[in-house]
């Protein structure tokens, strides 16, 4: 059995990855949202006591995606660095080691909110930065989940969890893909990120992401 989940969506067979990514074979693209590089560095410059290794940890779970699929490109729907504090030379440091083994690899990033605020990557990461919406096949790639006029939309931003909730109050909190004809939404990549509960709505469809797996609810 897969570990992923194949769906069929405007069109296109796209693979919901449980490693919280979605994988387009008909452009070899991975997709991911809200990467949040340095984010666990920015609440340190504040003084926040917070874990550490989350970009590596994040960098290594895309080494691993990109060794898996048959990638040309890697489309990013916002949030890549997290503000300009993320921008410590450590965290600079492990991003161009990153890039350099991936140096062939087209890499493109729709601007999201946090992009603004921590300014574009540097010009060394060799990443192509748009702002949204990106057209592309049938679709609209941006970071904020807002409607497009022709094109239906994959976005990131929310960083979707759907909350699983059982006996005796038994709550189980999971990353999730909602799948809609207007706007999709991808799951939050980055290793320090939260999650906002979401309510689907008749028309939606919800993919778990959990213990290397992805099911539909």
């Amino acid at each position: 059995m897969n570990s992923y989940q194949t769906i069929e969506h405007c069109g296109q067979t796209l693979w919901l990855l449980p490693d919280k990514a979605l994988y387009w074979p008909a452009h070899r693209a991975l997709l991911v949202a809200d990467v949040h590089i340095g984010k666990a560095a920015s609440y340190r410059a504040l003084h926040q006591p917070v874990p550490r290794g989350t970009t590596e940890a994040t960098l290594a779970r895309l080494d691993a995606l990109l060794e898996a699929h048959d990638c040309e490109q890697l489309i990013v729907l916002g949030d890549f660095l997290h503000a300009r504090t993320a921008r410590a030379p450590a965290t600079m440091a492990r991003l161009h080691a990153w890039r350099e083994r991936h140096e062939h690899l087209k890499i493109v990033l729709i601007r999201g909110n946090h992009d603004r605020n921590a300014g574009d990557p540097p010009t060394l990461l060799g990443i192509e930065v748009k702002d949204e919406p990106w057209l592309l096949g049938p679709f609209a790639l941006q970071h904020e989940p807002e409607p497009h006029p022709t094109h239906p939309v994959l976005a990131g931003h929310v960083h979707p969890v759907f909350v699983l909730r059982g006996k005796a109050r038994q709550r189980l909190r999971l990353p999730c893909f909602l799948m809609d004809e207007q706007v999709s939404l991808l799951p939050a990549f980055g290793e320090f990120t939260g999650g906002w509960e979401i309510t689907p709505s008749s028309t939606s469809q919800v993919y778990l992401t959990g213990a290397d797996r992805v099911w539909p609810l």
